[in-house]
């Protein structure tokens, strides 16, 4: 008797919003089943359990060392062959391209992938003494980096700019105007996501005051 598949009850909003951040900080096992989410925020997995409606034991890796984060593993073959129909694969690092994304979530998928390998930062300019902002989203597949690109520029009408670390990883950057808006959009009221980012964002949306246009932004 073939065995029965688990239902996940999860919200669009939310489903999305895990479908960025397995994106970027998860991985599809080879089993065909199982599903790996990594973060440095323990209480955060908290949280996806709970989205998940599922109690996963929370795992440590790389336990008492700098890089030491935390890693929830679930089974459910349905899920897992849905995020394979809309392009996820086994091994993405490096070979990850185009998503099928509904226009209509991407703004709770790009903020999965915020969260997950997305840096917001601020500081202060040295010469005209002026808060700054850039938003950057980093990933080894120079494909997906210049899909996402172009999907948020369609669909949130701003501009980034990509280029190669020294590393060999790609990155995808905002400048302050352009932060911003993505901030207002993808973390929205009541959103789910990773707390500390959702507080940077808020800053970086309140953080307005003597910005100008931009061409980075599109009205």
């Amino acid at each position: 008797m073939p065995q029965k598949r688990k239902q996940l009850k999860i919200k669009e909003p939310n489903l999305w919003h895990l479908v960025g951040l397995i994106t970027s900080d998860g991985c599809l096992s080879s089993d065909g089943r199982h599903i790996n989410i990594t973060s440095k925020e323990q209480d955060f997995l908290n949280n996806v359990n709970r989205v998940l409606g599922t109690e996963n034991r929370i795992g440590t890796k790389n336990k008492g060392k700098v890089n030491q984060a935390y890693q929830i593993q679930f089974a459910n073959r349905n899920f897992y062959d849905f995020l394979l129909s809309i392009g996820l694969t086994q091994n993405k690092s490096l070979t990850l391209g185009a998503l099928k994304i509904p226009p209509q979530y991407f703004v709770d998928f790009l903020r999965g992938v915020i969260d997950g390998d997305g840096c917001i930062r601020s500081w202060i300019h040295p010469t005209n003494k002026k808060e700054q902002w850039s938003l950057r989203i980093f990933s080894g597949s120079p494909e997906f980096i210049n899909w996402l690109s172009s999907e948020t520029e369609q669909l949130l009408n701003v501009f980034g700019k990509i280029h190669k670390n020294a590393n060999n990883t790609w990155v995808l950057k905002y400048g302050k105007m352009a932060a911003r808006q993505i901030a207002k959009q993808c973390y929205y009221k009541n959103c789910f996501g990773l707390g500390r980012k959702i507080e940077l964002a808020q800053n970086c949306f309140e953080s307005y005051t003597g910005w100008t246009k931009s061409k980075t932004v599109l009205n």
